[in-house]
């Protein structure tokens, strides 16, 4: 049976997205993940390009809120920023909570080159966390 592991960051829209693609798309046998914000916007553009890159497709993904996931059994609640924990301390029904802080890759500035810089980082520094802690 596949544990349910829900990604919380602020917005919904990069690194919770990541995370949940990569964990489904490398690990989908034996995970399912799932994402949410505390606030809901968009999957940003440079998320996805990023996934792309490593032949991951989170292009359907959409943002969603908190609310969504209350009634549901989630094994491992993972809050991927420091606002998202702080807002979300404990989550119903979790089962365990972990708090990993990664920089915000959609607050990079300056060009869309620089910008894609800092989500490359940020998707190989949530895969790396991701290998690390929840690779069985």
């Amino acid at each position: 049976m596949k544990q349910n592991v829900l990604f919380i960051c602020t917005h919904n829209s990069a690194r919770s997205q990541m995370a949940e693609g990569y964990l489904n798309a490398t690990y989908g046998d034996q995970y399912q993940g799932l994402s949410a914000g505390t606030e809901v916007t968009r999957v940003h553009p440079l998320a996805i390009r990023a996934m792309e890159e490593i032949g991951i497709d989170i292009s359907h993904h959409r943002s969603k809120a908190l609310i969504e996931f209350f009634d549901q059994d989630i094994d491992l609640v993972v809050t991927v920023c420091d606002s998202a924990n702080a807002a979300c301390p404990m989550f119903p029904g979790a089962k365990k909570m972990i708090h990993v802080s990664f920089p915000d890759p959609s607050a990079a500035t300056g060009s869309e080159e620089d910008q894609m810089k800092l989500f490359r980082q940020v998707r190989d520094e949530i895969i790396t966390w991701i290998d690390a802690n929840l690779k069985k």
